[in-house]
């Protein structure tokens, strides 16, 4: 695949100094006896499991530019999960993938992820929050330099994504300003709010 060479010379670059993807271990979340962490009651990683679509993030130095961006997320033994990232560079781009693991702090209530790329860097992110039905979720990352918006569908209504955006800003400190939505079809290019495409 041509883009995994330049996808983990980022990766390294990122590791050996990039403070959003610091290979240190995070502060471990304190859980209470009810099993809730600081991050709010504990994730359910079966239901987490599955297709989730990449509907706002604040571009980075690996994503920034992919349209149709999807992560499929497989549960394997011992709280660890198999995850493909799906993209294209442009609508008229074929599809490519990125495949990567993760290993699932329970202590943390499932909210705290530690994820390898091709086996060489270990980056961290955190479940923010899931909708009650599991139908939307917020990702971020220490440091809240970046963070994402996943849903079940490719389509989000737009008082929804705000909301979202607001709490991401608000209650989890992300500077939103930088936030962009990821076009998941044609006609959503080139509209105010949107990530322009690396192809088009």
């Amino acid at each position: 695949m041509s883009s995994i060479r330049p996808f983990c010379a980022v990766l390294l670059a990122l590791s050996l100094g990039g403070p959003a993807l610091a290979a240190s271990d995070p502060p471990s979340p304190r859980a209470s006896a009810s099993g809730a962490s600081e991050y709010g009651a504990p994730i359910d990683l079966q239901r987490f499991m599955g297709t989730w679509y990449v509907i706002g993030r604040v571009p980075n130095f690996i994503e920034r530019g992919h349209v149709a961006s999807v992560n499929e997320y497989t549960l394997r033994e011992d709280n660890k999960v198999g995850i493909v990232y799906r993209y294209r560079e442009g609508f008229s781009a074929p599809q490519q993938e990125v495949r990567a693991r993760a290993s699932v702090d329970a202590d943390s209530g499932n909210h705290a992820w530690r994820t390898w790329f091709y086996r060489i860097v270990p980056t961290h992110s955190r479940v923010l929050e899931v909708a009650p039905d599991y139908s939307w979720a917020m990702i971020g990352y220490p440091g809240r330099e970046m963070a994402w918006i996943f849903a079940r569908q490719p389509d989000m209504d737009k008082a929804l994504y705000k909301e979202l955006a607001e709490r991401l800003r608000d209650e989890y400190g992300v500077n939103t300003d930088k936030l962009k939505r990821v076009p998941q079809h044609p006609d959503q290019v080139g509209k105010l709010g949107y990530e322009v495409p690396n192809v088009r």
